[in-house]
């Protein structure tokens, strides 16, 4: 018998061998592409720390959802920049903001062919950039709730599909799902960022959607990055208040998380490919020092091996020829 007896290589050494047994495939539709709008400008502005992505007028958002759907993607993740913050983020929940209106451009666009997912936080609206309410330089807690289920309630009105809590206050999700409820729209899923960490990963995405804190950090209500054992916990607590889908943020480097989480609740699992993780890509892309479409590739399969259902990704409106 000639050495060795068991030839691993033999099941890798045709591109059609390997594209018969490979386990994980990438589609585009379980893929969610993030969408900036802006409120009060006329074209897109460029976000310099996230590059290839702008921030949209309100008359572009239409058209980005057809382009999404030409691309194979399914879904949509809104963030607004308002005209106007204050300290009580009303134009988060006013029957005519920004998010409001994108909502509705989207769906008179594109029907129900495109899923709509609204972000329900506050930190785009508020004059300091925290998620919630501050009084004597704390965010406050249970305040701020009331304020996260006027903002769903009214994504919902506008037509939202799923609405996507990201405050990471406790009680989120079970106050917004009886708010839901209530008003009639017990139809309308919930996608609990429930595993959400204070990562340093977000610092484009502050920038994209203007919500850096004008003091402190939001350690008091995100994760601390070290700790396993408390994102199950908040997953399980999310689950048991009403969440549909639980979501795990960032993604890259809490691979297990989203394979803890998968293994041990039986709800999809979205994974959220964060700004910096994007950006650290693009930096490298573009200063030639690794191939952009295999790397982005590589991290997408690495998220769904991980157990991811879904992945939010900026990288989405690429995904028809990138996956191919």
């Amino acid at each position: 018998m000639s050495f060795p007896s068991v030839r691993m290589r033999r099941l890798r050494r045709t591109q059609a061998l390997r594209d018969m047994l490979n386990p994980i495939t990438l589609n585009p539709a379980h893929l969610i592409y993030p969408i900036f709008v802006e409120e009060g400008i006329k074209k897109p502005i460029p976000i310099e720390s996230m590059p290839g992505y702008n921030r949209l007028p309100l008359s572009m958002v239409a058209e980005e959802g057809k382009a999404a759907l030409t691309q194979g993607i399914k879904g949509v993740l809104l963030f607004g920049i308002p005209a106007k913050k204050d300290e009580e983020a009303t134009s988060a929940y006013a029957k005519n903001g920004i998010i409001q209106q994108a909502i509705g451009a989207l769906k008179k666009a594109c029907g129900n062919e495109l899923v709509i997912i609204g972000d329900v936080c506050l930190c785009e609206y508020m004059n300091h950039g925290h998620c919630g309410i501050v009084k004597d330089g704390e965010i406050q807690n249970d305040s701020t709730l009331a304020l996260l289920a006027k903002t769903a309630v009214s994504y919902a009105q506008a037509g939202i599909d799923i609405v996507a809590p990201s405050a990471m206050m406790d009680g989120q999700i079970a106050v917004i799902r009886e708010a839901l409820d209530e008003a009639g729209y017990e139809q309308i899923p919930i996608i609990a960022y429930a595993a959400k960490y204070a990562s340093g990963f977000y610092g484009p995405f502050r920038e994209a959607a203007e919500s850096t804190p004008k003091f402190g950090n939001r350690q008091s209500y995100q994760m601390n990055p070290s700790n396993q054992q408390e994102a199950l916990r908040e997953i399980e607590l999310d689950i048991a208040e009403g969440a549909d889908m639980i979501m795990v943020k960032p993604a890259l480097a809490y691979l297990d998380i989203i394979t803890l989480a998968k293994a041990n609740f039986n709800v999809p699992v979205v994974a959220y490919n964060v700004s910096g993780e994007y950006s650290m890509v693009k930096a490298a892309a573009q200063n030639g020092w690794i191939d952009e479409k295999n790397l982005v590739r590589e991290i997408l399969v690495g998220m769904k091996r991980a157990g991811a259902d879904l992945i939010i990704t900026y990288h989405a409106k690429d995904a028809k020829s990138w996956l191919t």
